[in-house]
């Protein structure tokens, strides 16, 4: 339960809601594309209430009322906002990625299936965004509330990655291989229990190899060369042992049955959030505008609040069977936001049509470059033809936006452009040498015809 809003704060408050209004508004409004100069002005409209709320509390106290958890609604929405314009290596478009990756760590250190190899590309990446906004603090690009606040994101992160690193840390290197083939077991079981229909033969491939790990501990214990027990036992010992439940789980039950009644409905709400989702990986680079994951976020977060103790429970306080699979669906879903937050392009919005046909174009002349000719100047023509409809949309070499605007992504766009009108100059040329061999044979057929 959130603490009250003090006195002091309650303009603070009052001011910060009416901005997440204004920004929600901006979301929702899809007949135009998003402008950076509405969204610069809100954040310079929160970075003054962040200022107020710093200079009337005190750094060593922790807060958490109304007042933190609408401005965390507020930054995301912001950070969101800058990634649909493209602007991807700024601080406040760093916000929802490290929100997004604090979410899924977390969610990772509680279920403790993980591996080395699932924690690098989140180290890689808090790198690749810390070192984006030392660079905006040098530059003092964006104001100190900025830094500070994410500041406070990257220790949040860095404290759940050692957590990760140091349960890893204790584990024996005879145990490595072993406890990393049980974390994608245990993935692949109850992926398995989230589908739908039956996977007789997937289950039973999983339980005969299950068996053969679990035949090689003596007395309940895994050994290591000349009958040494190495340490770490419990991590793997734990592993096993629930990848045998979940598979009991799995196997009373029909998969379609395996959650109860009385979950079915969040069943059914994570289902379509993940089908949802599953398709925007898939087609993001047409149809995605960042700011659309604001909604997902929300509805995958008053579904995690529902837990208890990390488990869903019927309206009798029973914990009902199905928790793997919903677990599963919600961390899925998780993973999929954050996939999306961090392959978002450095291109405004305003740009994406234009980034996206020209990279249809540069396929499609790569294919008919691969297979070569014969070819005619008609069968470029098409080529040609969409490459000066989007050239002529430049102007002072710049494309310009509907305000007037340089939407970002031009330099992005115009090595697109350049590559398709590189490889359209190669086809001409090699049209054109198709002509001068052709022409070379007549010459030669009608020589011959004259010595006959």
């Amino acid at each position: 339960m959130s603490a009250p809003v003090a006195q002091e704060e309650l303009p603070i408050l009052e001011a910060v809601i009416n901005i997440r209004n204004r920004l929600t508004a901006l979301k929702r409004d899809r007949a135009e594309f998003i402008k950076p100069s509405d969204v610069n002005a809100l954040y310079q409209a929160v970075v003054k209430q962040v200022t107020k709320l710093n200079d009337v509390r005190d750094d060593n106290t922790t807060y958490n009322n109304r007042v933190d958890t609408t401005l965390a609604d507020v930054f995301s929405l912001l950070s969101l906002c800058y990634l649909t314009l493209g602007r991807t290596k700024e601080c406040p478009a760093v916000y929802s990625q490290l929100a997004s990756m604090r979410q899924f760590l977390s969610h990772m250190e509680e279920s403790g299936v993980y591996n080395e190899s699932d924690l690098a590309p989140f180290q890689r990446r808090l790198s690749e965004l810390r070192h984006i906004v030392q660079q905006d603090a040098e530059s003092s690009k964006h104001p100190e509330a900025m830094t500070k606040l994410l500041e406070r994101q990257f220790n949040e992160c860095d404290v759940i990655m050692r957590s990760l690193q140091d349960s890893l840390s204790v584990l024996s290197v005879e145990l490595v291989p072993i406890h990393e083939r049980l974390v994608t077991i245990r993935r692949q079981l109850v992926a398995l229990a989230a589908k739908e229909g039956s996977h007789k033969a997937e289950i039973k491939s999983l339980a005969e190899e299950l068996r053969k790990i679990d035949s090689k501990r003596v007395d309940g214990k895994f050994l290591g060369p000349g009958g040494i027990m190495p340490a770490s036992q419990a991590l793997c010992t734990s592993l096993i042992e629930e990848c045998f439940d979940i598979l009991q789980q799995i196997k009373a039950q029909d998969e379609s049955k395996n959650v109860a009644s009385s979950l079915k409905p969040i069943h059914d709400r994570l289902n379509e959030l993940r089908a949802e989702l599953e398709n925007l990986v898939l087609t993001h680079r047409w149809s995605l505008r960042e700011t659309d994951l604001y909604n997902y976020s929300m509805s995958l977060h008053e579904i995690d609040k529902m837990r208890i103790d990390g488990k869903f429970v019927d309206t009798e306080g029973n914990r009902p069977p199905g928790q793997y699979v919903l677990l599963y669906l919600l961390r899925r879903c998780y993973g999929l936001i954050y996939r999306l937050l961090s392959s978002s392009e450095p291109v405004s919005e305003e740009l994406i049509p234009i980034a996206n046909k020209l990279s249809t174009v540069k396929k499609c002349l790569n294919e008919v470059y691969k297979f070569g000719g014969p070819f005619t100047p008609r069968d470029l023509y098409p080529y040609q033809l969409a490459l000066h409809q989007i050239d002529s949309m430049r102007k002072d070499g710049r494309f310009v936006g509907v305000d007037g605007y340089i939407p970002e992504g031009q330099g992005i766009v115009m090595a697109h452009l350049n590559e398709c009108h590189e490889l359209l100059e190669m086809l001409k040329e090699s049209m054109d040498e198709n002509e001068d061999d052709q022409d070379y044979d007549d010459e030669d057929e009608s020589e011959t015809g004259v010595a006959e």
